[in-house]
């Protein structure tokens, strides 16, 4: 096509720049959350903590991943272009409850109540968590909104620094886990669920990273940088993202299954955690790293969901005014501060408790429009295929994210009953992933609907 962007950049790029991508890569995916959830996925899985991996790693690797090449493929700038196919109401919408999940709501928040569950509350005597609590959260929502509101490169500057320190005591304590374990991971008790449906529970598992939601919101940002390298082609920067995400991704992979792995042989000293693995890492690290290491890792993980909150506050009120433009970009990154911090000051349970239902909702249409996006140039972005997809997905996902709700809501008997008929009739509902054939369901029929236009035009 004559109006093909071509690379202003024909030369191969070096293994420094494919570095440099990953590293972006890796930052822009590899929060607090990521470190308790695969650890409390190991306890959960015991002896069949294998199977659980290799579903976690196709939700919390391969679907960021395949998010970030979405973006590239379908020339997106972020969440609204990506789900604008669907009409500019529906990506309205879409903008604000995946900004909404990963700022102030759920996401946000969490990067201080995991950091303070993690990292400071060990240090703390327990009549005084709340108040440590309180203190510490504002401290962070402030320096998050500072360091936003500067807008400047001292935050990647820290990053730079900070990240490599950080995982390096990971992994010092990762090599003191090989050379001691705790116990033999293929001996330790299996939670119900994991018994036989272990790989489908890890793959929900993995929803908690809200990696695939952050690959639409913040891939734009690699996808820029990849042209600014010159290759600006659609193809090759495609190319080029998937190169560097192999980088970052397999980095985060490893993580993943090592720490899966010590969740598992944990089991041998330690209970299964009531916080999603908080306190299972807080143990963890305190049996190989003693009080010293301990508190050097928590002064790290501070500085370091400090960088990653303000990625999360700045692209919520970047979005959110370049949208609704009535109220300022300061003003928006004061609003998710705030609401940041009053609801981690809720604390770690009823972040997740609240954010699963929401996750079981959202992770269908991201999952759809992440594959759409990826196809968009064999189906020219042709809206009867996004809209029959979307529509044929909307319903099991609703009842997913009814089914997700904490036990004190769906089991109220009406909402009970509406459960348990839509598990019975829908395939895979058990294991929600009863969105999977109708979503590929309406997928053909908007396919055949768009080449038999095709072919009369």
């Amino acid at each position: 096509m004559s109006d093909e962007i071509k690379d202003i950049n024909n030369k191969p790029l070096s293994i420094r720049q494919y570095l440099i991508i990953g590293s972006m890569l890796f930052a822009l995916f590899f929060g607090a959350g990521n470190l308790i959830f695969p650890l409390h996925l190991g306890q959960l899985s015991g002896a069949n903590w294998i199977p659980a991996t290799l579903g976690f790693l196709v939700s919390g690797v391969l679907l960021p991943l395949l998010s970030v090449l979405a973006i590239s493929i379908s020339k997106s700038k972020g969440v609204y272009d990506i789900a604008k196919p669907l009409g500019g109401a529906f990506a309205i919408i879409f903008l604000v409850l995946v900004h909404s999940t990963l700022g102030p709501l759920f996401a946000t928040p969490r990067t201080a109540s995991v950091n303070f569950t993690v990292g400071i509350q060990p240090f703390i005597p327990s009549h005084y968590v709340k108040l440590a609590m309180l203190i510490f959260t504002a401290l962070f929502f402030i320096a998050t909104y500072y360091l936003s509101y500067q807008t400047s490169s001292i935050i990647n500057n820290l990053g730079k620094i900070l990240n490599p320190l950080f995982l390096a005591l990971l992994f010092l304590s990762f090599l003191l886990a090989f050379l001691h374990p705790m116990g033999q991971a293929a001996l330790q008790p299996v939670t119900a669920a994991y018994h036989h449906q272990s790989f489908f529970n890890g793959f929900l598992q993995g929803y908690n990273t809200m990696d695939a939601l952050a690959g639409l919101a913040f891939g734009v940002t690699v996808v820029s940088a990849v042209n600014a390298l010159g290759k600006t082609s659609a193809k090759s920067n495609a190319k080029v993202t998937a190169r560097a995400g192999l980088i970052s991704e397999a980095l985060v992979g490893i993580i993943y299954i090592i720490l899966i792995w010590i969740g598992a042989t944990s089991l041998n000293l330690f209970k299964i955690s009531t916080d999603e693995g908080g306190t299972t890492f807080n143990q963890f690290m305190g049996h190989y790293l003693g009080v010293t290491g301990h508190a050097l890792l928590a002064t790290l993980m501070t500085l370091t969901c400090v960088t990653t909150a303000v990625g999360l506050v700045a692209a919520f009120a970047q979005d959110f005014h370049n949208h609704f433009p009535k109220f300022s970009y300061h003003q928006w990154l004061g609003f998710n501060c705030l609401i940041s911090f009053i609801i981690a000051n809720e604390g770690l349970n009823l972040i997740i408790t609240w954010s699963t239902p929401v996750l079981m909702f959202l992770y269908p249409f991201a999952i759809v429009l992440i594959l759409l996006g990826l196809f968009s140039p064999l189906i020219d972005k042709d809206r009867n295929v996004y809209l029959w997809t979307i529509i044929f997905t909307l319903v099991p996902a609703f009842f997913d994210m009814l089914a997700a709700l904490p036990p004190v809501v769906k089991n109220i008997a009406w909402l009970h009953s509406i459960i348990n008929w839509e598990q019975h009739l829908l395939p895979f509902a058990s294991i929600g992933m009863d969105w999977v054939l109708p979503a590929i369901i309406g997928a053909a029929i908007g396919f055949i609907i768009f080449q038999v236009k095709k072919h009369h035009n």
